[in-house]
């Protein structure tokens, strides 16, 4: 059995430090630490991008329903019979009516636009998961006729709005009167702060009932359209169109959407940014393991006399290809394997380690209004894993092939007498 592995045993003897081939080892060294860091870094990077994805995924969908169904003519009428049958049809888990508008909103000599939505609370429970995101106040002290209003973080601190303060709501529908047209406006109380930890739904939305929403837009019983819950958010794109024909008017009586069309391009950027940087940092990780190139030729040179011997007792030259392909296999072995413990370790605590930084330096890394978050979560996915250790190891191996070539190709008597 020895016989069979002798090439694998000296592969991994050379590996070995002693006083002779101090300088070798270090370089050996170098070249593993290398290959480690380019993996820790492809694998935190990578998590990174899965985390930002699956979160900012998961935070739209918790405010924004998986599909909506909308009239042509931007309302719908008689909505009740369509709302029972969608909360019954096949792969819809709830639907809720809702109002939707754009509008402005003042407090104290400061004004911001707001994306006013109208809302029924015991509905709207089925469909997104407001409740968990507000800070303060309940979906169920919208009372119809109350005019109460709940503000996103961001947008009630630029407001300067506090609960209990009043706030002025203007539509872009306006009254003719005497003096001109003037827009209808109402004064809401601020009943709640929903923070959902998104700059882009924190800054602009402000929720209220569906009747106060329906009244001051002279709506009557009209909605602007239909929210729905799906059992399998990625098979909204079908279920929708399914439901919306399904409908006595008709699939041509309505509008269609659903999260992965108004997101699409969004999700698409980040898609294509996680494959661009697995690109690039593969190039580090290459040049990484290109280092091997250096520590083989060194490691040959200092073995010649070793390979002449083994030559004369009969090794061939695959054997002593072996040897090295085996030696400079094991380097980049090693060099994955710290990697990728470095790598998910650091990406299982990144958030605290980010959190600690910040509080030492005082600097925020990740602003919200640019990122759309405030955190920076990692989600390490075993493909991605199996992947990046995949291509490191097949770039360590190729290192290899030509350092193990010209080992094979030393004559012994050359060897010999040289040294």
């Amino acid at each position: 059995m020895m016989r069979g592995w002798y090439e694998g045993f000296l592969g991994l003897r050379y590996l070995r430090a002693s006083p002779k081939r101090g300088f070798v080892s270090l370089i050996a060294g170098i070249a593993i630490m290398g290959l480690a860091l380019g993996v820790a870094v492809l694998i935190v990077v990578l998590s990174v991008m899965n985390g930002f994805e699956g979160e900012l995924r998961t935070r739209i969908l918790s405010l924004t329903a998986h599909a909506t169904i909308t009239g042509l003519d931007g309302t719908i009428s008689n909505w009740r019979p369509d709302l029972k049958r969608l909360a019954h049809f096949p792969g819809v888990a709830a639907a809720s009516p809702y109002i939707e508008e754009q509008a402005m909103m003042a407090h104290g000599g400061k004004s911001s636009g707001v994306l006013m939505r109208g809302v029924l609370p015991d509905a709207e429970r089925g469909v997104t998961d407001l409740s968990n995101h507000l800070e303060s106040g309940r979906l169920a002290d919208l009372v119809p006729g109350s005019y109460r209003v709940i503000l996103g973080k961001a947008l009630a601190e630029t407001l300067g709005a506090r609960v209990g303060d009043r706030v002025i709501l203007m539509v872009p529908a306006g009254d003719v009167t005497p003096i001109g047209v003037l827009p209808r406006m109402r004064a809401f109380r601020v009943d709640g702060i929903l923070s959902v930890g998104m700059y882009e739904y924190d800054r602009r939305v402000a929720i209220v009932a569906l009747q106060d929403a329906a009244t001051l837009l002279r709506l009557g019983d009209d909605i602007t359209g239909l929210r729905l819950s799906v059992t399998d958010p990625y098979a909204a794109p079908r279920i929708v169109r399914e439901a919306a024909i399904a409908l006595p008017k008709g699939a041509e009586a309505y509008l269609v959407n659903d999260w992965t069309e108004e997101h699409v391009n969004f999700f698409r950027s980040i898609e294509i940014t996680k494959h661009m940087l697995f690109v690039i940092l593969s190039l580090m990780v290459a040049v990484a393991a290109f280092n091997i190139v250096s520590t083989m030729v060194m490691v040959v040179k200092d073995k010649r006399r070793d390979i002449a011997i083994l030559r004369t007792f009969g090794s061939s030259p695959r054997s002593i290809l072996s040897v090295f392909v085996v030696q400079g296999s094991l380097i980049g072995g090693l060099g994955i394997a710290a990697g990728l413990i470095v790598g998910v370790l650091l990406a299982v605590n990144l958030q605290r380690l980010v959190h600690g930084l910040e509080d030492i330096l005082g600097f925020k890394f990740l602003d919200a209004r640019v990122y759309f978050m405030s955190d920076l979560p990692a989600y390490v996915q075993v493909g991605d894993l199996v992947q990046i250790c995949g291509v490191a190891f097949v770039l360590a191996c190729v290192s290899t092939i030509y350092p193990a070539w010209r080992a094979a190709r030393l004559l012994p008597a050359e060897s010999l007498r040289n040294d």
